[in-house]
């Protein structure tokens, strides 16, 4: 029998066990004191769900950006107006039965316009983030696996476009947006959003391989790839997952940022940041033009935080909620 730990100590139970009595209360079923110091071994994904099932921030942020999405992927159906068509009738006109969220000075529907840049929007950050990410899990683990020459290359690297002045490079390169549209504007936040997930997946890598199965799978002659992607990256995907997460959010807003500045997506093409361009000029006498747009991007950034909060919650053990 487990030993009972003792009561004026606050003890943490290993991420693999769960108490037998916290199982029997959900089931609905009594449990004595016997059952109460027994422990059972629970899968790491199901730990992980029970958490999630207790952070109302997670559900809320999910049940958002759900609605968002589905907003953005069938919202036209409700619009009798293409993307770009205009309304002679309605120049400047406010949100209406007519025209949801208004018309702008040229008569273009904006409801129209906000399908299409939140359709943008997500697929640049739902693209340029695990993008990121993935660079992150591979240089990361294989500078803190190799060590030597190739952490410090790799430390080098990450200082060099950590100081690099992204908007600069984005300038030089902003004249290929126009032929080649988001993919470049993708590919550029995602090779400048790894670096500090990169350091940390290093430091967690140099500390794995000194564990027992490293070491013994690496003296039976397993490949550096397999050892890592075997043992290193399965270790640290938690980390990984909770980077992903929010790094949609980092890339929406820096996206909407270049947009904005121009530097991003180029017209005919519309995204968050394209209508914040346009409708800022007009914020005063047509609010509906930037309140909007302002209004989806804020929501949908906050959506995405609360998500990747409940998600670091349920599966960072720990953390001071899943201590309490």
């Amino acid at each position: 029998m487990t030993p009972t730990p003792p009561t004026d100590q606050a003890v943490d139970l290993p991420t693999d066990l769960e108490p037998t009595a916290s199982l029997a209360e959900e089931a609905g079923v009594g449990a004595g004191s016997a059952a109460q110091k027994a422990y059972r071994p629970v899968s790491r994904g199901r730990l992980v769900w029970r958490r999630l099932r207790r952070k109302p921030n997670f559900w809320i942020g999910a049940v958002i950006l759900t609605l968002i999405v589905l907003f953005a992927l069938f919202g036209d159906l409700l619009n009798i107006y293409e993307l770009g068509e205009q309304d002679p009738y309605s120049f400047n006109a406010k949100p209406s039965g007519q025209h949801f969220f208004g018309t702008d000075a040229i008569g273009v529907d904006l409801y129209a316009s906000m399908t299409e840049a939140l359709r943008k929007s997500l697929l640049i950050g739902f693209l340029a983030a695990p993008l990121a990410t993935v660079l992150a899990a591979f240089i990361g683990s294989l500078a803190g696996y190799l060590g030597g020459f190739v952490e410090t290359a790799t430390n080098w690297v990450i200082n060099l476009l950590l100081v690099l002045p992204v908007f600069y490079v984005l300038m030089i390169i902003s004249p290929l947006l126009s032929s080649m549209s988001w993919v470049i504007l993708v590919v550029a936040i995602g090779l400048f959003g790894w670096m500090i997930m990169a350091q940390i997946v290093k430091n967690q890598t140099k500390s794995l391989k000194e564990r027992e199965y490293v070491k013994a799978a690496r003296y039976m002659g397993v490949g550096t790839l397999t050892i890592l992607r075997r043992h290193i990256i399965p270790n640290v995907a938690s980390l990984l997952i909770i980077d992903a997460t929010l790094g949609v959010a980092s890339a929406i807003l820096a996206e909407t940022s270049l947009s904005y500045f121009g530097l991003g997506i180029q017209a005919p093409d519309v995204s968050l940041g394209t209508l914040l361009q346009d409708g800022t000029s007009a914020a005063v006498s047509r609010p509906w033009l930037f309140l909007i747009p302002a209004g989806f991007l804020v929501t949908l950034l906050t959506a995405v935080a609360l998500i990747g909060d409940g998600l670091r919650d349920a599966i960072d053990p720990t953390s001071e909620v899943n201590r309490a």
